[in-house]
């Protein structure tokens, strides 16, 4: 597996369209960056899909606590831990503060992305289009925290055009012992990689491709309902 982190400017409110920043950037043959080649997965910070589509609050328009509520699915108040974060889950995912970040905001709050999954479709779809390849995949990375764990591992948002779990269930190990609830995650799983290569601080490379990756089954369309579904564990179920 390779993964070619890219540099871009800094990306603010002022940029309104998310596809000109990657036609502008991702490689058709460029200088110093390899040619975008089929089977590639394309990963893309949230925080640029947000800024782009409007996602933004300015900081002092609005309490923290207040776009934390609205944004949570549930929360337990900051003043409930001795770090003053919030713990939330948002969009099935537990996170801190559900997903809203400061960092490489300039004075704004950064929301997610309002919906996740149409924006990782349209953006295979124009991908597809513009690099005339069958297989692209798409993933919209964010970073999050570990129970118990110091410090933040990538993971996905939303994916499109690959198979986002690896069944094991049915099969055998290398003893020829039946496999029971063993399911890998590819999306959060290249997430993880994608976001350690693109960094957490100024780095400026909110965009990554991830090539050479033989063990990603590609699809050439987007995830159906049922396949995003097969991702989540319901919170009741989640013992």
């Amino acid at each position: 597996m390779n993964i070619t982190a890219i540099k871009t400017h800094k990306i603010t409110p002022k940029d309104k369209d998310i596809f000109k920043i990657l036609d502008r950037y991702l490689p058709a043959g460029k200088a110093g960056l390899p040619k975008l080649k089929e089977k590639s997965v394309i990963a893309i910070a949230s925080k640029i899909v947000s800024i782009c589509g409007g996602r933004v609050v300015k900081i002092g328009s609005i309490g923290k606590d207040e776009l934390i509520a609205q944004e949570a699915q549930y929360f337990l108040p900051r003043k409930q831990n001795k770090w003053h974060v919030a713990l939330t889950i948002a969009r099935d995912t537990l996170v801190v503060t559900a997903g809203i970040d400061e960092s490489n905001g300039d004075g704004y709050y950064i929301l997610w992305p309002k919906d996740p999954q149409k924006s990782a479709n349209k953006i295979r779809e124009h991908l597809v289009k513009r690099f005339k390849l069958k297989h692209i995949g798409v993933l919209i990375t964010d970073s999050k925290t570990s129970p118990l764990r110091w410090g933040v591992t990538g993971f996905a948002l939303a994916h499109s055009g690959f198979a986002a779990i690896k069944n094991y269930i049915g099969k055998k190990d290398i003893f020829g012992r039946k496999l029971e609830y063993t399911k890998l995650n590819i999306a959060d799983s290249l997430a993880a990689s994608a976001v350690l290569a693109m960094g957490e601080g100024n780095e400026q490379t909110p965009l990554s491709i991830i090539s050479d990756v033989p063990f990603v089954q590609f699809q050439d369309k987007d995830p159906t309902k049922r396949e995003i579904e097969e991702l989540k564990i319901d919170i009741e179920d989640d013992g």
